[in-house]
């Protein structure tokens, strides 16, 4: 257990240099030049396990155990290796590398399984970069078009082919993947929460991630001097959106049930200190348990929003990102307990009040996700932390768990 710890320590540390923001956290945007080291760095980690690797059409990167099966469907293992500007080194880092570490238990164990064990490593799962989030999971498991995905451009209008291509990775290669490929899918990710940690328990297995829904609102005014621009005669692009997001958060606090709404993203047009924005555009993220708040949120705020139509405003709504609350699978999550206990380790139930590619991935295939303890509950900033062994402990959970998997024959008949 200690050579896994060191050796969890030695990953986190090393992806944690391929970041554009040294010394004030991780910032790892897709297809930047900081991706293109973790990827190579993650790529030479599966291969050294004895694992093929390849990539498809969104960046994703696989590395493969083939089984005994001929055309089997996989057990996967994985998580994210993106970030949000100024994060932390663990958020989707410490999934990637309890993956690698899982494979490279069964590559010392020198393990033929019957199914084939697939390590992934998931791109723009934070949505940093091109918007919306869960963009590798979306697209493997064909919810995101190659269409939709063609339209997608980053703030300063760079598209996700033209991003991929300065990178060296070529869009053109397949994206989605059939279903049928797919046995599991399991994810170990920090809880980004305090429950674990106030509670002394090392392992969560979660029963169920949140719904969530993502809006792009577009206000457009006109543009004009500060000076000479009466206030009754001005159409202030940014004093109406600031009007709309100080009424969001009073829509989730009505809703209850855990429903939150966040304005994290506001981009202002000219950005002028002299002159008034003629253009604004903010970010709305709504996530509830349960999907009838989602959208009672969801029409509370487009009513918000035709209220201040008119008068030289005119607002646009998009919807970047809807997925629904999901239950993940009893079967595997019987088995993460059950293998809990046999490796001696505590664990609770959770369920996640943050969005994950697990939940993606419920669409098409069983799904299961363990949490680890964040400490003080912080995550998305530079002092995001979780102890190396307690990823060592989800490790050993998840080893036992996809070994048992790779073995077992169809989910619905043995287990």
């Amino acid at each position: 257990m200690e050579q896994l710890k060191q050796r969890i320590e030695k990953h986190i540390e090393t992806i944690a240099t391929f970041t554009a923001t040294p010394g004030n956290g991780t910032t790892r945007l897709t297809y930047s030049k900081e991706d293109l080291q973790a990827r190579h760095y993650i790529k030479e980690q599966m291969k050294a396990s004895g694992l093929t690797v390849k990539e498809d059409g969104l960046g994703n990167i696989f590395g493969k155990l083939d089984g005994a099966l001929a055309d089997a469907p996989s057990v996967m293992v994985g998580s994210h290796f993106d970030s949000v500007p100024n994060g932390g080194a663990y958020d989707g880092t410490a999934g990637v590398v309890a993956a690698l570490e899982v494979a490279n238990l069964f590559y010392l164990a020198n393990i033929k399984p019957t199914y084939p064990l697939e390590i992934i490593a998931l791109v723009e799962e934070e949505g940093a970069r091109f918007g919306g989030g869960l963009m590798g999971s979306r697209g493997i498991t064909g919810e995101l078009s190659e269409a939709e995905f063609s339209q997608l451009k980053d703030k300063n209008g760079v598209s996700t082919k033209e991003a991929m291509q300065d990178i060296g990775l070529d869009p053109s290669l397949p994206k989605a993947r059939d279903s049928k490929t797919m046995k599991a899918f399991l994810e170990m990710h920090i809880e980004q929460g305090p429950i674990l940690e106030e509670k002394n328990i090392p392992i969560g297995v979660v029963a169920s991630i949140v719904g969530q829904a993502e809006y792009y609102i577009t206000i457009k005014g006109q543009a004009g001097h500060a000076g000479t621009t009466p206030m009754d005669k001005r159409s202030d692009a940014l004093i109406t959106a600031a009007k709309i997001i100080s009424e969001l958060p009073e829509f989730a606090i009505a809703e209850g049930n855990g429903t939150v709404v966040t304005t994290g993203q506001l981009n202002v047009f000219p950005n002028g200190s002299n002159v008034i924005p003629d253009k604004v555009v903010f970010t709305v993220d709504i996530r509830s348990g349960k999907e009838k708040n989602v959208q009672h949120v969801i029409q509370l705020m487009k009513q918000c929003v035709a209220l201040y139509q008119g008068n030289g405003i005119e607002i646009e709504v998009e919807e970047t990102l809807y997925v629904k609350p999901k239950a993940l699978s009893e079967k595997i999550q019987q088995l993460l307990k059950e293998h809990s206990s046999k490796c001696d380790i505590p664990y609770c139930s959770i369920d996640s009040g943050a969005g994950h590619d697990a939940m993606v991935f419920t669409d098409v295939t069983e799904v299961g996700m363990l949490f680890i303890p964040s400490k003080a509950g912080l995550s998305h900033c530079p002092e995001e932390w979780s102890d190396a062994a307690d990823i060592a402990n989800a490790v050993e959970i998840l080893y036992q768990t996809a070994k048992q998997l790779t073995e077992a024959g169809d989910m619905k008949e043995k287990l």
